[in-house]
């Protein structure tokens, strides 16, 4: 939720925003986060920047380096294979598990979330696409009913889904929102071991056609511009993970990280 006018933004909604700029492509890997620019487009103190930016480095969004400060970070390939080696490893984990068919209710969620998913794709939302295409695989975790991995699962998927945005995978969102569509299918009709088989066919898909990232040049402030709230997502990937204020720890500022 946006602040309301007159308020000053707090650390969250900032991270926040600098994650809706990464998922709709308006910041590209290695792009610098300055942080008097940040403070002036946000008009706040240095020290609420490095606090929002600190939760993104806790979850490996953003990189601090000496001389040169904050970067959105640019995962290699090594890195980003892992990535979806871990999640294809707990996601097929989970369906194989699973004793007994889901729900109706599970299902109808499932389904609702492609539809989600389909509508966005439809408006050509890239930000509200990239972040559904990812929920997707947390909704289902959570639909198979393990808590824990589902959060483990939660973070993994945040991670690969910035991957998938930067690198801009040329495995097509209608293509990743049909083979989830196929997914609940088998759900549906009660077949696990053809859940399973289609999942680990759809993250390799996706983890196989990932390119060269993509750079833009935007200015933060455009790239940071708000998302209307009716565009916003109903809840994220990436900041619910983080840990409230008083638990993350003090961020050096880059001169401080200096020998």
């Amino acid at each position: 939720m946006a602040p309301e006018p007159g308020d000053v933004p707090r650390p969250e909604f900032i991270a926040d925003s600098i994650v809706d700029a990464i998922l709709a492509g308006r910041l590209s890997p290695g792009d610098r986060l300055g942080e008097q620019a940040l403070a002036d487009v946000y008009g706040v103190s240095r020290t609420l920047i490095r606090e929002a930016l600190g939760r993104l480095a806790a979850r490996g969004m953003v990189e601090v380096s000496a001389r040169r400060g904050w970067f959105v970070v640019q995962p290699s390939p090594v890195e980003a294979r892992e990535a979806f080696e871990a999640r294809l490893a707990i996601e097929t984990g989970l369906l194989q598990s699973r004793r007994g068919a889901l729900t109706a209710a599970d299902v109808e969620r499932l389904r609702s979330h492609v539809a989600d998913e389909q509508a966005a794709i439809a408006e050509g939302d890239a930000g509200r696409r990239s972040w559904l295409l990812g929920d997707f695989h947390v909704c289902l975790a959570e639909t198979l009913g393990n808590a824990l991995l589902a959060e483990i699962l939660k973070d993994l998927t945040a991670r690969t889904t910035l991957i998938a945005t930067l690198y801009q995978s040329t495995h097509a969102a209608s293509q990743s929102c049909s083979e989830h569509a196929a997914i609940v299918d088998a759900l549906a009709a009660g077949d696990l071991p053809l859940a399973a088989q289609r999942l680990r066919e759809h993250i390799g898909e996706v983890a196989d056609h990932l390119g060269a990232p993509r750079h833009h040049d935007a200015s933060l402030r455009q790239a940071l511009a708000p998302v209307p709230e009716a565009q916003a997502p109903r809840r994220r990937l990436f900041t619910d993970l983080l840990s409230p204020a008083s638990a993350v720890p003090p961020v050096p500022h880059p001169e401080e990280l200096l020998p």
